[in-house]
């Protein structure tokens, strides 16, 4: 990409961010407006929601992990669940910040959720569940037996 290109896309970003700060923008259909709303909460409460969010969830995940023999690995901002039996598989959970919402990887599959200020947790929004009721679902269907965090 050259200079005259990246400064017009820049430009255009900027213009953006600038319009868009304190509505949804046009392009969202009507039922993703709440979403992008709740999603776009201040970059530091995120941060300080994951970082309490992930603390539980490690902590939980751990004695989890003790009981029922898999791996727990957390550094950078992001957890990685690591089992060995009864088949080999990582799961990771970490935060994306640019659009405010902590993203699972699972079971061949990626949850994305979003804080809810109602429910005071951040939810996936298809289900209504909380990162802990996710997290317990993907680890009871990789273990084969039901587990809660």
């Amino acid at each position: 990409m050259n200079v005259a290109v990246a400064q017009v896309r820049l430009m255009d970003l900027r213009h953006f961010v600038s319009t868009s700060r304190n509505s949804a923008p046009s392009s969202l259909p009507p039922s993703r407006v709440l979403r992008y709303a709740n999603s776009m909460i201040d970059e530091k409460d995120f941060q300080r929601k994951a970082d309490t969010a992930f603390e539980d969830l490690k902590r939980r995940l751990l004695t989890l992990g003790d009981e029922h023999g898999f791996d727990v690995e957390g550094e950078s901002g992001k957890l990685e669940v690591i089992f060995e039996e009864p088949e080999e598989a990582k799961f990771v959970v970490s935060p994306n910040t640019p659009v405010r919402e902590i993203w699972i990887s699972a079971l061949s599959t990626s949850f994305k959720l979003s804080w809810s200020d109602s429910k005071n947790a951040f939810i996936l929004e298809k289900t209504g569940e909380n990162l802990l009721d996710v997290m317990s679902r993907v680890v009871s269907q990789q273990l084969g037996q039901q587990v809660h965090l």
